[in-house]
């Protein structure tokens, strides 16, 4: 073993414990005990590396938290994405165990699948298993990729059948506990010519709670698919967010997705979009709030592989107080991949001057017929705008509220669900506070 030593919670022999409590396929044991040996030789990322330079991690200690054996007993906190809306089916997860799980009639006798991924999998193997073997998640892309890929729990899975369209959202939220530890991983596999929204959230007892949650997201869309992604992250203000989160786009086939990044005390996100089939479409939007200490960290990363695509991001963030954020973009562009039309985009708004952003766009361009596009812009809120609102019978409040919410409009403008842009708009309105 080398300098990164194992914690208790994780160890080997923790680690065999876990093995045995799933039921699963052999085939997928066989990989978790390769991601877990992959795991325990992986140093532990920091400042020295380039990608986590500007994040410090050196508080977190792994040996604190422990996948739990049962359920915890907290209530969960009340959803924000499905509010007033007609679902086709539900989920609800705490501490990676499935506390709920629904799917509508309709949807099921047309082959759907939803719920519990251990549960799933175990019960379709043969079919799940070649969207597995792809690994759209390097797990040895570092420590926390190796760790989610061995001791992922519970999980989320959603597969639509080749051709079957559902037109009512399906919904699921993720809860942790005080202290407690999420490893949740969601796999969403769309077919030919499918179509699906999912809303998926996370929460935690109350705004002041921590723990760690460890995470992968994988949506593999099929040729001529639509998929609507969403993830709300809204952790507790000291917990921990670890997650690599990556699309494969087939030929015609588009994705809208879009993160609402809100809570957490460290967040480190990786969120990667690959256009694999000719005539991809991707479009990406992300709404960031931070305050107090809060640090938020997003590298995305928008890789043409196929000619004739597109796609374009959107991240608008607003700060406060003493919190960071950091956002790492790149458009990558390969050899083959001519016709590419590329837009990325990062805004922050400074509510604070002891706030911090760091906004890095960037291009790898192998190509000689693209048009790719950057940017990204720093500024405070404009007190000749504060004062013209108050003259109109704002107070000081209500003026920065309704700036904050002009600045985030265009990406809400982007967003086609409107539970979404009213959540996430509700959600940034109410942490807004004076501002000096």
């Amino acid at each position: 073993m080398s300098q990164a030593i194992a914690s208790a919670a994780f160890s080997p022999a923790a680690f065999e414990a876990h093995l045995a409590s799933q039921n699963e396929p052999a085939w997928l044991r066989e990989r978790r005990q390769a991601s877990h040996a992959a795991f325990e030789e992986m140093p532990m990322p920091g400042m020295g590396d380039e990608e986590w330079m500007r994040t410090d991690i050196r508080l977190f200690h792994l040996d604190r938290y422990c996948p739990p054996a049962e359920a915890p007993s907290e209530s969960i906190a009340e959803p924000l994405l499905s509010r007033g809306v007609e679902l086709g089916g539900d989920m609800v997860r705490a501490d990676g165990h499935l506390l709920t799980s629904s799917l509508a009639e309709k949807w099921a006798s047309q082959g759907v699948l939803y719920g519990s991924l251990r549960v799933l999998v175990a019960e379709h193997g043969d079919l799940l298993r070649p969207f597995f073997e792809r690994q759209v998640v390097d797990a040895r892309y570092d420590r926390f990729a190796a760790l989610s890929d061995a001791w992922w729990s519970g999980g989320t899975l959603l597969y639509v059948p080749r051709g079957v369209v559902i037109d009512e959202p399906l919904h699921m939220i993720s809860a942790m506990s005080d202290g407690g530890a999420d490893l949740g991983r969601t796999l969403v596999v769309l077919e030919d010519g499918a179509e699906a929204t999912l809303l998926a959230e996370t929460a935690s007892p109350n705004e002041e709670a921590g723990g760690m949650h460890c995470g992968t997201v994988e949506l593999i869309v099929g040729d001529n698919a639509f998929l609507r992604y969403v993830n709300l992250q809204n952790w507790g203000s000291k917990a921990w967010h670890f997650s690599h989160q990556k699309a494969v786009i087939g030929r015609d086939a588009r994705i809208q997705w879009t993160i609402g990044a809100l809570g957490s005390r460290v967040a480190k996100v990786n969120q990667h979009v690959a256009l694999a089939g000719e005539g991809a479409d991707a479009q990406v939007n992300g709404v960031m709030f931070t305050e107090g200490k809060q640090h938020l960290s997003y590298h995305t990363l928008q890789h043409h592989q196929a000619p004739h695509c597109h796609s374009n991001l959107l991240y608008n963030g607003g700060l406060q107080d003493k919190s960071r954020i950091v956002w790492r973009g790149m458009i990558k562009v390969d050899t083959e991949a001519q016709l590419t039309d590329g837009f990325q985009r990062n805004d922050s708004l400074m509510l604070d001057p002891d706030a911090r952003s760091d906004s890095i766009p960037g291009l790898e361009i192998k190509a000689d017929d693209v048009r790719c596009t950057h940017g990204s812009t720093a500024g405070r809120v404009d007190e000749e705008m504060i004062f013209y609102a108050r003259c109109r019978g704002y107070t000081r409040q209500e003026a920065i509220r309704t700036i904050v919410a002009g600045f985030f409009q265009q990406v809400y403008d982007r967003i086609t669900i409107p539970s979404v842009r009213e959540a996430l708009g509700q959600a940034v309105g109410q942490r807004i506070r004076e501002y000096e």
